[in-house]
């Protein structure tokens, strides 16, 4: 028979003991992400798969916010975070920091996510765009590469939060072990 576990069974870092965790090699990019909830998601995956920092651009709303936090439930505290005029900012100054830069876009010669494979000792900042313009081209021109989801129904895109779980858990659970 399954019980489901109390909270306080999981093992979970406090807020601290998260700052000073080792961090995945990995640094997310929201490009102009518009809604709150999706922000506030996104510092929530983040959260639980170890991202070393969020780069907010654009129109991207900052913590604290009601709105964040009902989405984030409190991972907007222990994810390091960081605001940028435009996401060509951000990429830029984090290409300075020796990141390699990734666009999660549907873009010619694109990347499949299955056929992405990291290299060891390197770190990627992982760029997701606005929910109805994606990146912006500016940003897509500014990338090493472009990762792609694969999809086959009849829309043309997945909510950037969904894309946001699916691209971590790819790269961190199947590459970065």
């Amino acid at each position: 028979m399954f019980r489901k576990k109390l909270n306080d069974e999981l093992g979970r870092l406090s807020v601290e003991q998260f700052r000073e965790a080792d961090k995945a090699p990995l640094a997310l990019v929201l490009d102009n992400v518009r809604s709150q909830h999706n922000i506030g998601s996104a510092f929530r995956t983040c959260d639980a798969f170890r991202v070393g920092r969020i780069c907010l651009c654009g129109i991207s709303a900052t913590p604290p916010t009601p709105e964040i936090h009902k989405a984030a439930l409190g991972a907007e505290f222990s994810v390091a975070w960081e605001h940028y005029d435009t996401g060509l900012a951000a990429v830029q100054q984090l290409r300075k920091e020796g990141y390699v830069i990734v666009s999660v876009e549907q873009a010619d010669e694109a990347t499949m996510l299955q056929d992405f494979r990291p290299e060891p000792g390197k770190r990627y900042a992982l760029v997701f765009g606005n929910e109805v313009k994606g990146v912006a081209q500016e940003v897509v021109d500014a990338s090493d590469l472009c990762l792609e989801i694969p999809q086959y129904g009849t829309k043309h895109s997945l909510n950037v939060s969904v894309s946001i779980g699916i691209v971590l858990w790819n790269i961190i659970l199947n590459n970065l072990k």
